[in-house]
Parts: C-alpha cells; sequence; structure tokens
C-alpha cells in the first residue's frame, strides 16, 4: 500500500478524533487495528535521553566521584545507572545543549585533579570541574547500554578543536591523538553514533544568520571525521545539523536547500528540531498544585507538536522527497517555573501525572512521523527540565515521565501499524482536546502493542479493541494514572504515581478494557492470523 493511500486511509498511525461529540463513559469506544498494513518501523532512537552540564543534571544525577559513600562503578551511580538500563535508553545527547558551544573536550581528559575548572555561564553561574569528561561520558553510555550523540562546539571552538576530538575518541593507536587516549586509559576507538553539528546555532549557539550557519556546517561536517573504521562498515556516523526554532524554520530551509545542492566533499544525515511545551519564556506556569485548567492548557500547547513536524517534514520533503535525511527533535519537553528555593539557572522542577500524559502525546506525535521522525531526545534525563530521574544524595525517585518511557520501551524498532478510534472530545473551559489518543505496532516477535492515553481527568472510557487479520486470544496491560493531575512522586512518597495491572480480557477475537481517567496504558495482546 502506498504511503499516500495509507495517509489518506488511517493518517500513518494516527488517532483519527471522531466528529462526534464528546465519547461519554456511558458508551464502548471501538479501536480498530490494521495489521494487515503495517507502516513505518519506530526507530528506537526517538525515545533517547538529553543530559547537559545543567545544574544536578550531571553532577549528582550521574557523575558522584569514585569516592563517594554511595553506591557507584568508577564515579558513576548505580542506582541512576540500574534505573535507565530499565529503559533501554538508545541514545544520550551530551555536553549540551548551550553549554556544548562552550565546552573544550581537553578540559575534560586526564587526571582528574588535573583538570580545568570554569564558570558555567550558561546556568547558573556553577563551577564547572570537568570531572565528567569524555571517558566518563563513553563509561556511562557503556553501563546503561547506549550509544553516543556528542554536541561539538561551533559557537566558541574551531572546527580544528572539533577535528581533534573526533580523532581522539575514534582513531586507532597509530595516531598520537590514539595514544594519548589509550594512555587516558582506553585503548579500543570509541563508538560514535551521532554527531551534533553546533547547538541552536540560531541563538545561544552564536546567533548566526541561517547563511553564516551553512557556511559553518559545511566545514565542521567535513573535517571531524570518524575514524573508527569498525563502526563505518557496520553503522556509519550520523550527522546532524540545527534546524527548526520551534515554528521559526528558516535554518531548516536553508539546511536543506544547501544539502540539495551540496558538493561531494560534506553531508548530513539528520536535521533537528527545538520545541518544548511552555506558555512563554521565562517560563511561569507551576510544576506542582495547579488544576485541570492549567492541565488542559498545557496539553493543548504539546499538541502543537504534530503541526510542527507537519512544517518541517513539508519543508524536507521539497529536497528530499526519498526521506534519506531524519527529523531529529533532540530537545523536548516541558518547560515550568523553577521549583521556589531552587537556583533559577538549574531549571528544577517537579515531574507530575499530567507531564506523563505530555509525554505519552508527544511520543504518539513521533510515532505517527515515523517516515521522517528518526530520533528525539527529551529534556533531560536527571534533575533538569521533564526529567526521568530526581535525586538528592543518596536518595533517588522515578518520575511519571519515567514510567511512561518505561512502558513504552516495546514499540522500540517495531512495525508501526494504523489505528482508527472514534476519540471524542473533552473539554476544560475554553480549551477542547481530543480525549483519547493510541498508537499500535507490531514487535519482531509478532506480538501486537497497543498505547492508550485517556486525557479526561474524570472519567474513564471503556474500550474494545479489534486487529484487521488477528483473533486475539490473551492480552496484558498496565496502566499509570494518579489521584489528581499533579500528582507526583516524591522522595517521602516515590510510589504515588506508578504502573499497575489493568484488566484486558480477550473474547470474541476482539480485547476490552476501561481505561481509568487521567492515564496511560500499554496493552499487549497474543492471538492467532485470520
Amino acid at each position: 500500500m502506498s504511503t499516500h493511500w495509507r495517509h489518506m486511509l488511517f493518517a500513518t498511525l494516527s488517532c483519527l478524533v471522531g466528529a462526534s461529540a464528546a465519547a461519554g463513559a456511558d458508551r464502548t469506544v471501538t479501536v480498530l487495528l490494521d495489521r494487515a498494513h503495517p507502516g513505518a518501523r519506530i526507530d528506537r532512537n526517538i525515545f533517547g535521553q538529553f543530559a547537559e552540564h545543567l545544574g544536578t543534571g550531571i553532577y549528582g544525577g550521574v557523575w558522584l566521584g569514585s569516592n563517594s559513600s554511595i553506591p557507584n562503578v568508577r564515579g558513576i551511580r548505580s542506582d541512576v545507572v540500574a534505573a535507565l538500563r530499565a529503559l533501554k535508553v538508545p541514545n544520550v545527547r551530551w555536553p549540551g545543549g548551550c553549554f556544548a558551544d562552550e565546552y573544550h573536550w581537553r578540559d575534560g581528559i586526564g587526571p582528574a585533579d588535573q583538570r580545568r575548572r570554569r564558570v558555567n555561564a550558561n546556568w547558573g553561574g556553577a563551577i564547572e570541574p570537568n570531572t565528567f569528561g569524555t571517558h566518563e561520558y563513553f563509561d556511562f553510555l557503556e553501563q546503561i547500554g547506549s550509544e553516543a550523540y556528542v554536541s561539538i562546539n561551533v559557537g566558541s571552538g574551531t572546527v580544528q578543536e572539533a577535528a581533534d576530538w573526533l580523532e581522539y575518541m575514534t582513531a586507532d593507536t597509530r595516531t598520537s591523538l590514539g595514544r594519548e587516549r589509550a594512555a587516558n586509559g582506553h585503548p579500543q576507538p570509541f563508538k560514535v553514533r551521532f554527531l551534533g553539528i553546533g547547538n541552536e546555532s540560531w541563538g545561544c549557539g552564536g546567533s548566526m544568520t541561517p547563511e553564516h550557519y551553512v557556511e559553518e556546517l559545511k566545514i565542521f561536517s567535513r573535517y571531524p571525521r570518524n575514524y573508527n573504521l569498525a563502526q563505518a562498515d557496520t553503522e556509519p556516523m550520523q550527522r546532524i545539523a540545527v534546524g527548526a526554532d520551534d515554528s521559526k524554520n528558516e535554518y531548516i530551509e536553508a539546511v536543506m536547500k544547501a544539502w540539495h545542492e551540496r558538493v561531494w566533499s560534506w553531508d548530513i544525515q539528520g536535521v533537528s528540531l527545538h520545541s518544548y511545551t511552555a506558555d512563554h519564556f521565562p517560563a511561569q506556569h507551576p510544576s506542582v498544585q495547579f488544576g485541570t485548567t492549567e492541565y488542559a492548557r498545557m496539553l493543548k500547547l504539546t499538541l502543537r507538536m504534530d503541526d510542527l513536524i507537519a512544517q518541517d517534514a513539508a519543508i524536507m520533503d521539497r529536497y528530499d522527497p526519498a526521506k534519506k535525511l531524519a527529523l531529529a527533535i533532540d530537545e523536548w519537553g516541558i518547560w515550568l517555573a523553577p521549583l521556589a528555593g531552587t537556583n533559577p539557572g538549574f531549571l528544577v522542577q517537579q515531574n507530575s501525572l499530567r507531564d506523563a500524559l505530555l509525554a505519552s502525546l508527544n511520543l504518539n506525535i513521533f510515532v505517527r512521523h515515523a517516515e521522517r521522525v528518526r530520533m528525539a531526545n527529551i529534556a533531560q534525563m536527571a534533575n533538569v527540565l521533564q526529567a526521568m530521574i530526581m535525586t538528592d544524595e543518596g536518595r533517588m525517585v522515578l518520575t511519571p515521565t519515567y514510567h511512561v518511557f518505561r512502558m513504552y520501551v516495546p514499540f522500540q524498532d517495531a512495525a508501526s501499524i494504523p489505528v482508527r478510534i472514534d476519540a471524542g472530545t473533552y473539554v476544560e473551559g475554553a480549551v477542547s482536546l481530543p480525549r483519547l489518543d493510541a498508537i499500535a505496532a507490531v514487535d519482531a516477535a509478532g506480538v501486537t502493542w497497543l498505547a492508550l492515553t485517556n486525557l479526561d481527568p474524570d472519567h474513564s472510557a471503556r474500550i474494545d479493541v479489534m486487529i484487521t487479520g488477528l483473533s486475539a486470544r490473551s492480552a496484558d496491560a498496565e496502566t499509570l494514572t494518579g489521584a489528581h493531575v499533579d500528582a507526583v512522586n516524591s522522595f517521602a512518597a516515590p510510589s504515588t504515581v506508578a504502573p499497575r495491572t489493568l484488566r484486558a480480557e480477550a473474547r470474541g477475537g476482539s480485547v476490552a478494557l476501561e481505561l481509568p481517567p487521567k492515564s496511560v496504558s500499554v496493552v499487549q495482546i497474543r492471538g492467532e492470523n485470520r
């Protein structure tokens, strides 16, 4: 089936919002899954993470130092590693963010007590000790089972510095930089799977015009080379260019035009989009003690992501109809007011049930655009913005957003399948939202997975799942919900919002279940082909 026809029929993996009135709690909503016409593969890299030298995102969130009394392996905290391994994190973007365009890699290698200390001028004026550098980053990746997404310094660095860093990371010991890496403890080359060519060059990365950035892009994509030949034969390094700033798409237009007209000597494999769910900057919307009015408003704002991706994809399609280049949403999430009593530059906010639903909506949007969106990185991994994990000295708590990422693990690299659902409408004051949202996929073992989000904070939803070409014989489900839309997990009460088993019954070849209000649910369905 052609892409165009699948779009017309199901809007690949879309949740088709019915034109009818709100789907009330007193009627059953039918969800139709079309296994006969699988869509694009859901690239596991859309579940990527982002770890910037910002607040306690690295120091305290990941890195303790080997002298810490908190359990660690070579200075990297063990509880965080265990939690992230459960997410099967595909890649971690590092060292930034705005920090990346002031990061000089030589500050972060060699004996820790001899590394250069700097002021982190971007984020709260904290002292950056550089004790977490290149080797520590790759050690962390190995411990959690992830891959590298390194952002090079285009703003305040030079192309020579970036080229030397790539050689240091990827060359063998025949080169001086390869021998230096080996002397610092790692004889084998590192694997750099993704390379970001600068960060937000339209803003904190240098406030460059699109035309100026394109000229820098040509140079920085040419000379920082990957010398890891074993990797080059199997998984070549992917270069990601700076793209759109939310709805401002001058950069992506300029980059795609230049790529289309390029000569042989430079290339890229993706373009970025940065977009946060925020009412305005500096963020003022609270992360705690809010009601359904604020809840609905932020969910409505986050649904803009679908329009932004469609806008950027249309530009990319003009220059790249074969979809060779990926759209990488490598910064996304909800940006809220800093918690009272914290350094505003550390971007500390709580993480609520509302934020978990917001994460599911964004992931669903990425999946529905899987033909073009092949990478995304939520901001950020620990203690910063919409974090997976929050730490305080030896304590750690998993956030509601963490649980959504864990529940969505089966969708990594699965084949998307179209979904049709009469979503109904949830209305809160002047805000109108689809009541339900859904995606579905089939994994390599032939198991069908369905994710369902009920945005209605007050009413449950009875669901009947029917699958083209499959007679369901068993179903298992779990759901994430809480007593209130602003429910959070704290160090004192870490399981206030945590997944629990949800009853799902396979009968007559279909699956019946009831979604709690304000919930994210994932259903595993097994059966026989028809």
